[in-house]
């Protein structure tokens, strides 16, 4: 089967931390009521810097880590519901800054937190239908602490901003991929330009009772697939939006709750960029290693939900 490699993979989020005690003096919440609800003990906000910026910082260090030059890129995406502009697309302005090829395409995707999975599929039908270039890059990138309303503490305590790129080739081996959407704009919506104010709205139980039943139906729906079990599973890596929902889909599967990587304690969710991060963390705490099958999973607005089943 013709999978994605990893050549690289880079995170790149804003210096200006914001804790759950920050949050504590601007709303009426508390650090031990966020943590119980959600996991989340901090999170990074932008300081003067725009998503590009954030997109640049992961993709100049993925590309380090990989050890091309620009010229050898078919392509890239960014996968943002949280663009500077909405147009041009945060990826031509990356484009631009990084030095890319002009004669390769590049653009933004909009799934939501779905975003850096739906951007594997489609690097993937771009690098199958390219001839001479092996490479491409994915960017999975939200800003969300410009789109939160910091009155409204259901919402506010739940974000952050960051990057995740990486730098992808098509090889044969091990893939497997699930995508799809319900189409509800009254669970998790981000009003786009026009009269309104631009915030995040969410109906929490609703999110959740989507969320721990979209998890586990992907990730069974890949396990059929590829013909294995969760025993030939080394990592799980969840969108990182909420402790609880990970846990409950955890018990779901039946799986031990150790296979599930989390770090949304120290990121909160930064939606397109949740997968990306999660994963370089992993490798730079040498838990993820090459050879090892990842399960990664992500649900967002829309509603949608993605996975990928591969090899390091």
């Amino acid at each position: 089967m013709r999978g994605l490699r990893f050549v690289s993979i880079a995170r790149y989020v804003p210096e200006k931390v914001v804790t759950n005690d920050d949050l504590s003096r601007i709303v009426d919440t508390n650090d031990e009521w966020i943590r119980t609800r959600t996991g989340i003990g901090e999170r990074h906000f932008s300081e003067g810097e725009t998503a590009v910026d954030l997109c640049v910082g992961a993709a100049r260090l993925a590309l380090e880590r990989a050890g091309i030059a620009p010229e050898e890129l078919a392509g890239c995406i960014v996968a943002t519901c949280t663009p500077d502009h909405a147009s041009p697309s945060n990826a031509c302005l990356v484009q631009a800054a990084l030095g890319l090829p002009e004669n390769i395409p590049c653009y933004d995707i909009s799934a939501g937190c779905t975003g850096f999975l739906y951007g594997l599929e489609t690097v993937r039908g771009m690098l199958a239908l390219e001839e001479k270039k092996k490479y491409a890059l994915l960017i999975g990138c939200d800003q969300l602490s410009r789109v939160i309303d910091m009155t409204d503490r259901s919402t506010c305590v739940l974000f952050g901003d960051g990057a995740g790129a990486a730098v992808l080739a098509l090889e044969d081996r091990l893939w497997h991929a699930d995508l799809g959407s319900r189409g509800n704009a009254e669970v998790l919506w981000l009003n786009g330009p026009g009269p309104e104010t631009t915030y995040i709205h969410m109906d929490g139980p609703g999110v959740y009772r989507f969320a721990v039943d979209a998890l586990p139906s992907c990730a069974r729906t890949l396990l059929d697939k590829s013909g294995l079990t969760l025993d030939d599973i080394d990592w799980i890596v969840p969108h990182q939006a909420n402790r609880r929902i990970i846990e409950t889909a955890a018990k779901r599967l039946h799986a031990p709750l150790e296979k599930f990587y989390q770090n949304m304690e120290r990121y909160g969710n930064t939606s397109a960029a949740s997968v990306p991060i999660a994963l370089d963390e992993m490798v730079e705490q040498g838990l993820l290693k090459r050879g090892q099958k990842v399960l990664a999973v992500a649900f967002g607005a829309g509603l949608t939900w993605g996975g990928a089943l591969f090899e390091w």
